[in-house]
């Protein structure tokens, strides 16, 4: 199920390319990340919906048969035993398509993803003083 090969406006723009059992799929996927990462932005990176704190924190997609996550090689390597029920690569997992998400452990990355993140912010920014 590969959406159209155009740029989107906006993580709805994205959204609204697929079918309706699709759409209700990554909108709770992207209601889940909102809420673990309630000041994070979102936006279109690699032509696919992303989530942004000082850096980028995680994007998804949808595919023919899953759904891709992607939280960086740090985001899957912290819970490699999590998610060793799914295939992935370094820093991608997929979620079948007609599996219910994980709700809960998207929600820990995301979190942990945020931690991360801003850590790294701050050690950035105090080399800087």
């Amino acid at each position: 199920m590969e959406s159209n090969k155009i740029g989107y406006g906006s993580i709805d723009d994205y959204i609204a390319t697929f079918p309706k059992e699709i759409q209700i799929i990554l909108e709770e996927l992207r209601a889940a990340i909102k809420a673990a990462a309630p000041g994070a932005e979102e936006k279109i990176s690699y032509q696919m919906p992303t989530f942004a704190l000082k850096g980028n924190l995680v994007h998804f997609a949808a595919w023919k048969n899953h759904i891709g996550f992607y939280p960086t090689s740090s985001g899957t390597q912290a819970f490699i035993n999590e998610l060793s029920l799914y295939e992935g690569a370094k820093g991608s997992v997929k979620f079948p398509i007609d599996k219910p998400l994980p709700l809960k452990l998207i929600s820990k990355i995301v979190k942990f993803r945020v931690a991360e993140n801003l850590k790294k912010a701050e050690i950035k920014s105090s080399k800087k003083k």
